[in-house]
């Protein structure tokens, strides 16, 4: 066991075997998982796990180069795109729409699913190098 950090056994895993420029998807409990995509489920009941904890929770373990949001969150989730945006400053991102956002989990390595229930909150996290 893990003395800190990731205690999710699958997460772990996942972020162990990224390499550059593979993506992960951090996603609220309404975003479908295409078909061939690994789903790492922590949902428990709405709200729990947050969105926010898990992407924290993700960031301070991953090399984070990019990071991909959904146009829609800056006017139906402004709260969430905020404290996103003090986890992830710094690192380059762009916004797509949903759908647009929807066909790009369809390369992702993996999709975490959060027992968040709140709109758009989602986030695509590209890996880096660490040199």
């Amino acid at each position: 066991m893990y003395k800190t950090g990731t205690l999710n056994s699958e997460i772990s895993k996942v972020l162990s075997d990224l390499g550059h420029t593979d993506t992960i998807v951090i996603a609220d409990c309404g975003l479908p998982v295409p078909k061939g995509v690994q789903k790492i489920d922590l949902a428990v009941r709405q709200g729990l796990p947050s969105f926010i904890d898990v992407v924290d929770e993700i960031a301070r373990h991953m090399v984070i180069e990019h990071v991909t949001l959904a146009e829609e969150i800056k006017d139906s989730n402004p709260a969430v795109l905020k404290e996103v945006d003090s986890i992830v400053k710094g690192i380059p991102n762009d916004f797509v729409t949903h759908e647009q956002f929807k066909a790009l989990t369809e390369n992702s390595e993996a999709i975490i699913r959060t027992g968040e229930a709140t709109p758009y909150a989602n986030i695509i996290l590209r890996s880096g190098v660490n040199f």
